[in-house]
């Protein structure tokens, strides 16, 4: 096989994998509190977990017991995959925030709950 051949093989391969995207808790096992959060591509786990190590994602409380606690003290699980629909149309951003608010509103992640902050 000609490197042409395996490099066409290989783009192939990876427009065929499957995307899945959805709900993922990040949890500190020392105090039980909860990030949740959404994505398209679980595979941008990896870079959640890196800004983390870094010192550099966005949610302020949970970089701060990140960095106190350390990655050992952290799981990372996720808890509900977006469903593929047949219909084109459905929009997977919206569908993500549906399931994203379900489930803040299941685990209340609040104060001593969470690293979330109420809207009023």
């Amino acid at each position: 096989m000609s490197k042409l051949d395996r490099k066409k093989e290989l783009k192939q391969a990876y427009k065929e994998v499957k995307v899945e995207g959805g709900i993922y808790v990040i949890s500190n096992k020392e105090n039980g509190k909860k990030f949740v959060a959404s994505t398209r591509n679980f595979k941008t786990l990896n870079g959640t977990k890196f800004m983390l190590e870094t010192g550099t994602h966005t949610n302020r409380l949970l970089q701060e017991e990140w960095n106190q606690f350390g990655k050992d003290a952290f799981e990372i699980e996720r808890v509900e995959i977006l469903k593929n629909k047949e219909n084109q149309y459905v929009d997977d951003k919206k569908e993500l925030e549906k399931l994203l608010q379900k489930r803040i509103e299941q685990l209340q992640p609040f104060e001593e709950n969470g690293y979330h902050t109420k809207r009023n």
